[in-house]
Parts: structure tokens; sequence; C-alpha cells
């Protein structure tokens, strides 16, 4: 966790500077000190995730007014709707915003409009997820790594049933990039080990989705054959969940997580869920809000950023990549509480208190 926090610190302090350094150059691009405010757009893929809203959007609001107290920030949210979003591009584009913070809802579909932003001289910043098309830098999580936290998490969890055992898989949306690279990272821990009795691609991460389907593994599989699942996010933990309860199956297999969620960390104190990963959220957000200032002051993002990531098209483009943690109950107390993400008193309810006592949540 140290070094973790040493890495958020160091990446985010190397923009920070390099932002600082320009903002007081008399040679940069956009001034912040001109007659019109500086423009800055973020758009958010969903609302039905719940970090977006709760989480990413006020980190990043408040960095980069930290950083520019003269930028205005134009926000919108794309309702998971390809089309708006591509709405909500054209219309920044048409503003003439000074920098575009995008979470695309779909890679591939945002391309065409990345490009309308490039050609337009508007440089867009790819926020936890890898857009196509011309972007000018990248803030995120290593995918891969987080894939393979939650499988090797889910081996444990599984106990003596991990060799031979059989599990399903409750994927993302692969119209995401980074669901592309959780699975893959999952895979890489789970092959040869166990058997993927089901396997489903969830579009649009959608809960509702995940649920019909862990009903319909529990139907084909039966209540007492399934050892183990591996969802991608909170949202589709708490989604399979349900369904193992209403299908009756005790006791709960162990099941994996992301995004570190109020709700999933209160389902593994309880014992429903197994582990989530903690992404957090505050480093990227600083991160993401001071390429997103740097870009505006017309800064070289290569000197900004610390990484570089190759973009679908080839291409190397600046990146700062983050590394997540992997949280089971015995680390809530060390990562969560103490890294300031969640209290005790907002994770330990009054139903949960008999557990949160046993997890040392005290």
């Amino acid at each position: 966790m140290k070094a973790l926090v040493r890495q958020a610190v160091l990446a985010v302090a190397a923009v920070s500077t390099t932002v600082a350094v320009v903002a007081c150059g008399a040679d940069a691009h956009r001034s912040v000190d001109g007659p019109r405010a500086p423009r800055i757009g973020v758009l958010l893929p969903d609302a039905v995730t719940a970090r977006w809203e709760t989480r990413d959007r006020p980190l990043l609001e408040n960095r980069i007014r930290e950083l520019c107290g003269a930028c205005r920030i134009e926000h919108a949210n794309a309702r998971n709707d390809v089309a708006l979003q591509q709405e909500q591009m054209d219309s920044l584009i048409t503003k003439g915003v000074d920098a575009i913070l995008l979470v695309a809802v779909d890679a591939k579909s945002l391309g065409p409009s990345v490009r309308k932003a490039h050609q337009a001289g508007i440089p867009v910043i790819a926020y936890d997820r890898l857009a196509d098309g011309p972007i000018s830098g990248y803030v995120s999580f290593d995918g891969e790594e987080v894939g393979r936290l939650q499988g090797r998490a889910l081996l444990t969890g599984m106990g003596d049933r991990a060799r031979g055992g059989q599990i399903v898989m409750m994927n993302g949306d692969l119209s995401d990039p980074n669901a592309v690279a959780f699975k893959r990272g999952a895979l890489s821990v789970l092959r040869g080990k166990v058997r993927i009795g089901r396997a489903y691609d969830t579009e649009q991460w959608s809960p509702e989705a995940a649920n019909k389907n862990m009903s319909a593994a529990i139907s084909a599989l039966g209540a007492d054959a399934i050892d183990g699942v591996y969802a991608a996010n909170d949202g589709l933990a708490g989604a399979s969940i349900s369904a193992l309860k209403a299908n009756k199956v005790r006791p709960l297999p162990p099941v994996t997580g992301q995004d570190a969620e109020l709700a999933a960390v209160r389902r593994i104190v309880a014992g429903d869920q197994y582990m989530t990963v903690y992404k957090p959220f505050g480093p990227e957000a600083a991160a993401g809000g001071a390429l997103a200032v740097a870009a505006v002051r017309g800064d070289s993002l290569a000197r900004a950023a610390t990484d570089t990531v190759r973009t679908s098209d080839g291409r190397t483009v600046p990146a700062i990549m983050l590394t997540p943690v992997s949280v089971t109950v015995s680390d809530i107390k060390d990562t969560l509480v103490k890294r300031g993400a969640y209290t005790v008193r907002q994770i330990c309810t009054p139903q949960l208190r008999a557990a949160c006592r046993r997890a040392g949540l005290t």
C-alpha cells in the first residue's frame, strides 16, 4: 500500500509541477488570464456505476479548480447511451472548449468524435478507459493487473475447490477496453486451474442483465455446482449475489468485484462478497485533472506524464498508470479506512455491528 501511495504521489506531483511551470510561462498556448475563461469538458459514461457521479466527478472538478481557478467545467453524463455521448462531444466541439476529459461509453464508437475534436485543435484526455482516435493523453489503472488480482483472490477464496472447481464468469461490457483487459488478466490466472461452467459478457455493465445471467447459470449448472463467481465489478457482483440468494444457493461461493463501492464493502463485511479491487479515485482524478489543465495551457503531455500506452491504431500516447489494490475483509481497515475512502461509521451499519467487530472495524 505504501508503494501504491508513493507511486500515485510521484505521478501526480510530476504533472502538477509541469502545470505550475507552464502557468507561469509567458508562452502558454492558452492563457487562463485572458478575457475568455478556459473551458474543460468532463464527459462521464453512466449513472449506474456509483463511482462516476459520487466520486470521480467531484474529485475531478475540485482538482481542475485547484489548478485553474479561472477554468469553467462543462459536465455531461451519457447514461450509457453512445449516441447521446456523441452528441455531447459534438456540442463541446461546437462550443470550442479547450480540452475534453472523456470516459467513453464505447471506445470504438467515440473514435470519430475524438478525431473531430483533434481536427478542431481540442486535446482529448481519455480517463479510466482508453478511447479510440487521436487522444492526447490517458489516465487509468493497469486493467490486466485488476483481472489478475480478481483471479488470484477467487482461487484463494475457493480454497480446496480451486483445483478443478467450477466457476461462472460475469465479465463486463467488451466495448469497454478495460473490460477486455480485466477478462484477459483474470483468464491468465484462472485458465488450467478451474472449469468455466458459464461465461457472460455483460452489455452496458447492466446489473439487471447480470442477475438474469446468473439465474440462467444456476439453472443450467445446478445450485450446488458453482464453486466461485468472477464478477468484473461490484455492480455485477451485487446482482450475481442477489441471484444466488434468490435461488437459495448456500453457502454462497466466493464472488469477486471491483471499484470498492460502499455497498460492496458492506457485503464483504457481511460475508456475501469475497473481495473487491480498490482503485484510489483521488490519485486518478488528481492526475486526470492535472493532465486536462496542462492540455489547456498548451504544455506537452509527454513531459507531464510518467508512462506511455499504445492505442488501437499503434500510436504511443503519454499516460499515467496507477496500481490497483486487492481488498478482502481483513484488508478493509488498512486500505479503505486508513486511506480515507470510507469511515468505519459509514461501513458499519447497525445490522453489521457484530460482523464489523469480527473484522476489527471498531
